[in-house]
């Protein structure tokens, strides 16, 4: 199938084809005589498995360690696994910063209800910040 035809089934571009096939996630496409890429059915499901991986906040980087595990015939589990693991830490990680800040600004909030003016330092734009 052309690149027009891939991209609508996969719900991409073009663009984004080609830059996934010079990325190496994306096996290289026979052409045609006139020149025009000519991609393999299964480039869908390639496709649809880079947009899940990227969905699940893996890398680019990450998502063709995978798939040239998968194209060398071994089964990535065990890769995919672990960079879940990482990923799902990092989450973890993120989470526990967001929660401290959300804290941190609650006890800003907390100490502009009461505001004193008249105690305003002049050298300062604001206390509570």
């Amino acid at each position: 199938m052309r690149i027009g035809e891939l991209a609508e089934k996969a719900g991409t571009t073009a663009k984004a084809l080609r830059f996934y096939e010079e990325q190496g996630l994306l096996p290289p496409a026979d052409r045609t005589p006139s020149g025009y890429r000519d991609y393999a059915p299964e480039a869908v499901a390639r496709i649809d498995f880079v947009h899940r991986g990227q969905a699940a906040g893996l890398t680019l980087a990450q998502i063709r360690q995978i798939v040239d595990i998968r194209d060398s015939g071994t089964a990535p589990c065990e890769h995919v696994r672990d960079l879940l693991d990482t990923r799902l830490a990092e989450i973890a990680q993120q989470i526990a910063q967001l929660t401290a800040l959300r804290d941190t600004i609650a006890d800003l909030r907390e100490d502009a209800t009461h505001m004193e003016p008249d105690r305003c330092d002049p050298d300062q734009v604001c206390r509570y910040v």
